[in-house]
């Protein structure tokens, strides 16, 4: 860090909630909104550029999502503390954003102090996070989905067939199937359209 200013790069892909943010943190006289960016994909090289010290991800973004984001700049920058927003509270995202390497994760809307007050609590070493949604999350268990089947369910999304979804993740068409089968099983549903949305309300896909 810089002098006593935390140089924060702001990650939010609609452009009215970033812009208010960045105005809202402004106005903290030891922090500076350095860089925004509107993808998630875009997070990495404007943390190198301007040498930020937290980065504040929303979750819900073009190009990678923020979690995955957080996973990039753990890994390639450690030194960059890493605060997760979402508009969501999903138990599994929590869980998520955590195993990625986030300092602190809280729900969008919480109120500008609070949220000014987690950017200085992470850069003194501190772990923030919502309580509600860490209740939550407790309460929900582990996401029973594997990776694989995290990633068929993803792929399964937009109603693609068992033989598309196998051409596209180079599969057997058998082997989607019990991708398919097994997740809807865990989830206690009655197809792969449920199987989608239960797992995107918890946060889990």
């Amino acid at each position: 860090m810089t002098g006593d200013v935390i140089k924060v790069l702001l990650a939010e892909d609609q452009s009215m909630v970033r812009e208010a943010l960045a105005a809202l943190l402004g106005l903290e006289d030891d922090i500076e909104v350095v860089a925004q960016a509107a993808r998630g994909d875009e997070v990495l090289a404007v943390a190198r550029a301007h040498r930020v010290d937290v980065a504040l991800l929303d979750i819900e973004m073009p190009g990678a999502t923020g979690i995955e984001a957080a996973a990039q700049l753990h890994r390639e920058l450690p030194h960059v503390k890493l605060v997760v927003l979402t508009t969501f509270g999903r138990p599994g995202y929590l869980r998520s954003a955590m195993e990625a390497g986030a300092d602190a994760f809280l729900v969008k809307d919480a109120p500008a102090a609070q949220l000014a007050e987690a950017v200085r609590k992470v850069l003194a070493g501190e772990r923030v996070i919502d309580p509600t949604l860490a209740a939550a999350a407790l309460a929900e268990g582990a996401n029973p989905l594997t990776d694989r089947e995290r990633e068929v369910l993803r792929a399964a999304a937009d109603g693609s067939t068992n033989a598309e979804l196998a051409h596209t993740l180079h599969l057997s068409q058998g082997t989607v199937r019990n991708y398919l089968s097994t997740a809807i099983q865990k989830l206690s549903v009655r197809n792969r359209a449920e199987a989608v949305r239960t797992a995107r309300e918890k946060g889990w896909l």
